[in-house]
Parts: structure tokens; sequence; C-alpha cells
């Protein structure tokens, strides 16, 4: 809104300070500052509220160390993280841009569902909370959504251009406004350290075209946007485990989205040029910016937990940004540690129904899942448990970052 509203001033008068607003870098850093004190200010009235309403967790006992100690402390957090990220969104965002409305829409839908999850545990004394049915139901709406706008929206297009870039002063031809371009609607995404790293998801189907090839697009999408947000649920088990995860595959996600939707480092990193997806670097450090100031009550000791108001909704939105930028086929590497936590449960039941039938009594393979509380079952505190698995995170940005350049 104050792009708008200062975009005009500009056009009518010279008001001091306007121009500033035509820089994503400015709108991008003023979005990250305002988040993280919307997280910090909003949040300590939000968790005195909670605490009044007396909306605390209720726990498990599941034998874990200190667990005990968390009976009671605020949930639905989550509605903090929602709100630091829309209002600067919505403030210095150019709120027409596709991709900003489906991210949007895509936080706002999966934290209603992780909301009704919250609120029938807590207000309903029901520890199972919504049905699985129900929430695979959301999350399977909402990849229909964003994949049907991805392939039918006009806006959402891949630049190729004309003119051979390698023979010109680039960015003087930008200035003049000379270059030569198509547009072109395609499935094409990334695919990861390989040379020629385009590929297109018709090309799977050799023997379908058109309708057919988008239904796979849409279907592979889905699949994303589910296996995403379930693995952030799961991986908020300890304090400030998923928040500090979410915030680092935030950072990358918002590198990625400049160098993509700036056509000087689009050339010069060789990778696709998407115009429009610039605007996405704000709505990044927003995220940002969130979940770092999320942190100051939810790093341990917790003083508010983000449930599945929050969990479900990082998770959703970190897959739709890797779709729109098309890197989805990086989430292996960047979302590593959501990947690992999910698999560890998979693994754990499976094996555990496996054994039970064949040996009529059920094994496992950790001492508990998910993961965090294999190693919290082993004695490790779980502030050192967060501490590895941050770091383990940054190791996995750092080699989603350095796929840039290594095919």
């Amino acid at each position: 809104m104050l792009y708008y509203l200062f975009k005009y001033l500009r056009s009518i008068i010279d008001f001091p300070g306007a121009g500033l607003f035509q820089y994503i870098s400015f709108r991008a850093l003023a979005a990250a500052i305002l988040s993280v004190l919307i997280s910090i200010l909003f949040g300590k009235r939000m968790i005195r509220f909670l605490q009044y309403k007396q909306i605390g967790e209720t726990i498990r006992n599941l034998g874990l160390q200190g667990e005990n100690l968390k009976a009671g402390t605020p949930t639905m957090g989550g509605l903090i993280i929602i709100a630091s990220i829309f209002i600067p969104t919505l403030l210095f965002a150019q709120i027409t841009n596709i991709y900003i409305i489906l991210l949007l829409i895509s936080l706002i839908w999966m934290g209603l569902i992780g909301f009704m999850d919250d609120y029938i545990k807590i207000f309903r004394k029901n520890k199972a909370g919504l049905k699985g049915r129900f929430k695979i139901v959301g999350q399977i709406g909402l990849g229909l959504l964003v994949g049907i706008t991805m392939y039918l929206h006009e806006s959402i297009v891949i630049r190729e251009f004309i003119t051979d870039l390698d023979s010109i002063n680039l960015r003087e031809a930008i200035s003049q406004a000379s270059l030569q371009f198509q547009d072109i609607k395609s499935l094409k995404t990334t695919i990861p350290f390989f040379k020629n790293n385009e590929l297109d998801y018709s090309q799977l189907l050799p023997f379908f075209e058109g309708k057919l090839s988008a239904i796979f697009y849409i279907l592979i999408v889905t699949f994303i946007i589910t296996a995403v947000s379930n693995g952030s649920n799961i991986t908020d088990g300890l304090d400030g485990l998923a928040t500090g995860v979410s915030a680092i595959i935030g950072a990358v996600l918002g590198i990625l989205a400049y160098v993509s939707g700036n056509i000087v480092f689009s050339d010069y990193l060789n990778i696709m040029y998407l115009p429009h997806t610039s605007e996405i670097v704000i709505f990044c450090l927003a995220f940002v910016g969130a979940c770092v100031g999320f942190l100051w009550y939810n790093s341990f000791p917790a003083q508010v937990f983000m449930g599945d108001t929050g969990s479900l909704s990082l998770g959703a939105v970190i897959a739709v940004l890797s779709i729109i930028l098309r890197k989805e086929l990086l989430i292996p590497v960047l979302c590593g540690v959501f990947l690992v936590e999910n698999l560890s449960v998979m693994l754990q039941v499976s094996y555990f129904k496996y054994t039970k039938k064949k040996y009529g009594e059920g094994r496992r393979i950790f001492r508990m899942s998910p993961l965090h509380h294999h190693y919290q079952k082993g004695g490790m505190h779980e502030s050192k448990i967060v501490m590895r698995f941050w770091m383990c995170s940054l190791l996995l940005a750092m080699l989603t970052l350095a796929t840039l350049k290594i095919r």
C-alpha cells in the first residue's frame, strides 16, 4: 500500500523520500525491520492474552526430559508469525503482483487450517485435533489452487531474450530499453547440479500433451505443498527448532528470488529469468523477520509455541516459494531437516508395523520419532539438539546456493 501511495505522491509532487519506495532493496529491508518489531511488540501482548484466556499447550507424557515444564505454555503463537509477515508485505510489496497474492493466500489458507487444529485441541479438549483427512483436503486444495494458477495465469512466464546478451552492454541495453525478448508459458523447472539444468515437466510424459501434462504438474505441486507443510509441522517439536530452520530457508529463498528476478544476475549465473519475482524478496525478508522476532519468545525456554497455526503455514509458504521460483527440486537439499524429520517418522512407523506383523512384536529403528526426540531420549539437551539442527540447516543452505554455479 505504501508503495502505491508514494508512487502517487512522486507523480504529483516532489515528495521527500518518495523515490526510495521504487527500490526493492529498501522496501525489503523495511519489511524485515517492521516484521521483527511487530513479532516482538505484538508477541508480548499476544502471549499475555493467551495466558489470560488460558490457551496453553497440553503435554502428552512421552518420558522426555523437561516436558512437564512445558505444560500450560501458551500456544497458537503462529498468529504472531502470520501477522508479522502479512502486514509488512501488505505495506511494502506490490500487492497486485500475482506471486505476492499467491503467497498471502497460502499463508492465510494453511494458517486457518492450523488454527482449526489448535482450536479443537485446546477448546474442545481433543488431543488429536483436526482429523488428518481434513488437513490433507486443505493441503490438496491449496496445491490445486497454486498449480492451476501457475499453469494458467498469463503473468507467470519465463522470459527468453532474442537479443544476444553476450554481444551487448547489458546495463546500457536495459537503460535504453532496447532488449528484445519473448515471454513464454512453460512448465520448466531447475535441476540442481546439472549443466543443462532445465527440465520441462511435459517432457516426462512425451506421449501426453497440453492438459494431461498440466494435470501431472498440478499433482506434483500438490504433493510438494503437502509434504513440506507436514515436514515443518513434524519438525516443530523443540523450542525454536522449526522457527530457526524456517528462517534460514526463507533467507536462501530470498536470495534465489532476487537473482531470478534480476536480469543482470540471472544472465551472469545462467539461470532462468523470471519477471516480477524480485517482488518476492520483500515477502521473504518479512518471513525471515517474523521468524527471527518470534524466536525472541520461542527460543529455549519457550514462552509461546507456534502450534499448527504457525508450523503448517510456514511449511506451505516455503513450498509455494520454491515452486514459484522453479526451484522445487532443490527442496530435498534446502529443506533437508524437514525431509529427515518426515522420513524418520515414516521409517519408524513402517518398521514397527512390519516387525509386529512378522515377529508378533513391534521393533523400532529410533528411540523415538521424529528424529529430534531420538536425540532427546538419548539424554542430549534440547538446546544442543536445536543448535545442531540449525547448523545442519545452514550447511544445506550453503549447498543450495552453491548449486547456482556447481553444475
